[in-house]
C-alpha cells in the first residue's frame, strides 16, 4: 500500500507515514476523485514555536477548564460596530470608541435573535462598547442587576498602537507592525507580547464564568478576547488568533460538561456568512463549505449511523431543498465534493439542479469521505454503546475503537488517516477552482457530522484526541476561508450556521 506524508505534523518538526486510499466508488453522474500521491504542498498550520496543540495534549494542560458539578451553556457575543472600527483606527483596550447606529442597530437585530432564549446572568467587558451592547441585547425585559461586569474581558491590549489610524501603524511602527499583521504570536511591543498576554488572561476568565451558579451564561465582550475565550476552552494555544473568525454582533456557543468542552456553533451572525468574502478584514478568494447531512433514520432515532446507505428522510429533503435555494441565492459554487453514500449523491443532485445554469459545475465523489463504519455498533442506540464501552469510567468511545476488540468497527486510527487524506483533496480541489475561476474558488463538500469534523480538525491541525470537540447539525452550514490562498491557513468564518433553516434552525440555548 502507498505510503504519504501526514503533513498536519509537518509544524511540529516531525513527519509520520500514513497509510494511502485508493479504492474507487463510481457513481452513473459523479466522478471519483482519486487520492494524490506524495507529499502534500498544502499547509494546514504554520509551524510557531509558541504553538500550545499538539499530539501531547500541552494546550489543554496550559489552559486548564476549571471542573464543573453540572452542565453549562456560555454564548459570547462580540459588539456592534463602534466608531473606531468605522473609522479604522486600532482599538485595543482603549475605551474612547462608541458604538455608531449601525452598531446599536445590530446589537437590537441579536436582541432579537436571543429574545426568546433564556439566560441566567450576563457578563460584559467594561469598555463602553460591550457594556451598551450588552444592555441593548439584555433589555429592559430583563434583571439589570444581573448584568456584572469583569475587567479581564475587556479587549485585547496593545499599547503604542491604540488610537493609530492602520495606515499611521504601518507608518511609524513598520516591522513591528507587519510582525502584528503576520506573526501575532511573536508580536512585542513596549516589552509585552500582547497576544500571549491576552492568552493568559483568557484562561483565567474561565474561572470566574463557570463558577457562577447558572446553567446558560451570555458573554459579551470583543473580537480577539472572544476568540481566546473559545481557544483557550477548547484549550488551543496563541497560534489560533484570528483563526477563529468573531464578527460584529456574532454569536459563538460552548457547551461545558464534566470533562468536555464543545464548540456548538462560531460566529452566528444575523447575514449569510457565505455572502461576505471577508475573514478578519481580509479579502478570501478561496472558500471551502462544509455542509452536514445527518437527519436519515437510524440518527432520528438517535441510534449510531451506518456506513450502509440509507434513503433521506423527508424533513431532510424539504431542508436541503431550502440549503440549495441559500447557496444559489448567496454564493457561486464552483465545485462539489461528496462521500460516495446514497444520500449524499441525493443532496449533491439537489443542489446541482439549483446551479443549473453553471454548466462548469463538477461533481466529484471522495472515497476518503465515506462514513464511518460502526461494525457490530451499527444501528445500536448510543446509550447502548456507552453502556457496553470498555471505559468504565473516563474512556470514550474513539478510544474503544483503537483496540482489536471493536466488534468488527473501522479503527478510529485508520478513519482520522482516511480523513486526512480526503482534507488534502479537498485542498488541490479548491486549488484547482480557483486556478479554473480567475483566483476565486468555493468549494462545497457534502458529508456526515462525523467526516465534517475531522476535516475540520485536519484543516486546524489537530491531534485526534481534539474529535468530540465541534458539534455538526443536520442542515448546517460550515465556513472555511483562505485568505492567503491555499497554500496558507485555513479561518473558521463560521461553524454550525442554521439561521438559514427558518422554522427547523437551531436555537442558541436549547437543551
Amino acid at each position: 500500500m502507498s505510503k504519504s506524508l501526514d503533513t498536519r505534523c509537518l509544524w511540529l518538526g516531525v513527519s509520520v507515514p500514513v497509510d494511502g486510499f485508493t479504492s474507487a466508488t463510481k457513481f452513473s453522474n459523479i466522478h471519483h476523485r482519486p487520492y494524490h500521491k506524495g507529499r502534500s504542498k498544502f499547509k494546514t498550520l504554520v509551524s510557531q514555536e509558541n504553538s500550545e496543540v499538539d499530539s501531547s495534549n500541552r494546550g489543554r494542560e496550559k489552559y486548564p477548564v476549571p471542573s464543573i458539578q453540572s452542565s453549562k451553556r456560555v454564548v459570547l457575543v462580540r459588539h456592534g460596530q463602534s466608531t473606531w472600527n468605522e473609522a479604522g483606527r486600532i482599538q485595543g483596550s482603549s475605551d474612547f470608541s462608541r458604538l455608531t447606529l449601525k452598531g446599536q442597530k445590530q446589537a437590537e437585530i441579536s436582541r432579537q435573535i436571543l429574545l426568546s432564549d433564556s439566560f441566567d446572568v450576563c457578563i460584559h467587558s467594561p469598555l463602553s462598547r460591550a457594556k451598551h451592547t450588552a444592555e441593548i441585547i439584555w433589555g429592559a425585559a430583563r434583571d439589570p442587576s444581573d448584568l456584572i461586569s469583569i475587567d479581564d474581558l475587556r479587549e485585547i491590549d496593545l499599547y503604542a498602537f491604540q488610537g493609530l489610524f492602520k495606515e499611521q501603524g504601518k507608518d511609524l511602527f513598520g516591522d513591528v507592525y507587519t510582525k502584528w499583521k503576520k506573526d501575532p504570536v511573536n508580536f512585542l511591543i513596549d516589552g509585552h507580547y500582547p497576544v500571549r498576554e491576552l492568552w493568559e488572561r483568557a484562561s483565567g476568565c474561565w474561572s470566574r464564568i463557570l463558577a457562577h451558579e447558572g446553567s446558560s451564561i451570555l458573554i459579551v465582550a470583543h473580537n480577539a478576547v472572544n476568540q481566546a475565550l473559545v481557544a483557550t476552552a477548547l484549550g488551543f494555544g496563541p497560534v489560533y488568533f484570528r483563526h477563529l473568525l468573531q464578527s460584529n454582533c456574532g454569536v459563538s456557543v460552548l457547551d461545558f460538561s464534566a470533562g468536555k468542552v464543545c464548540l456548538e456553533r462560531l460566529n452566528q451572525t444575523p447575514t449569510s456568512p457565505i455572502s461576505d468574502g471577508e475573514s478578519s478584514g481580509r479579502k478570501s478568494r478561496g472558500r471551502i463549505v462544509l455542509l452536514c447531512h445527518k437527519a436519515t433514520g437510524t440518527s432520528q432515532r438517535e441510534q449510531v449511523a451506518s456506513s450502509r446507505s440509507e434513503p433521506l428522510s423527508p424533513l431532510e429533503t424539504l431542508q436541503w431543498t431550502m440549503v440549495s435555494d441559500h447557496l444559489v441565492n448567496n454564493s457561486p459554487v464552483h465545485s462539489i465534493f461528496c462521500s460516495p453514500e446514497l444520500q449524499t449523491s441525493k443532496i449533491t443532485e439537489l443542489i446541482s439542479q439549483r446551479f443549473e445554469c453553471s454548466t462548469d459545475l463538477k461533481v466529484t465523489s471522495l472515497e476518503e469521505m465515506k462514513h464511518f463504519d460502526w461494525g457490530e455498533w451499527r444501528g445500536r442506540s448510543k446509550d447502548d454503546m456507552a453502556l457496553s464501552s470498555n471505559s468504565a469510567s473516563q474512556t470514550r468511545w474513539q478510544d474503544d475503537l483503537q483496540s482489536s476488540n471493536n466488534g468488527g468497527a473501522e479503527s478510529f486510527r485508520t478513519f482520522w488517516s482516511r480523513t486526512a487524506q480526503g482534507w488534502e483533496t479537498l485542498l488541490r480541489g479548491l486549488d484547482d477552482a480557483q486556478s479554473e475561476n480567475a483566483g476565486n474558488g468555493c468549494l462545497v463538500v457534502v458529508g456526515n457530522s462525523v467526516v465534517n469534523e475531522a476535516m475540520l480538525c485536519h484543516c486546524l491541525g489537530l491531534h485526534q484526541t481534539y474529535f468530540g470537540s465541534f458539534r455538526f447539525d443536520n442542515g448546517s452550514l460550515s465556513v472555511i476561508d483562505f485568505p492567503d490562498g491555499v497554500l496558507g491557513r485555513g479561518v473558521v468564518r463560521c461553524l454550525n450556521y442554521t439561521a438559514h433553516l427558518d422554522r427547523w434552525a437551531i436555537p442558541i440555548t436549547r437543551r
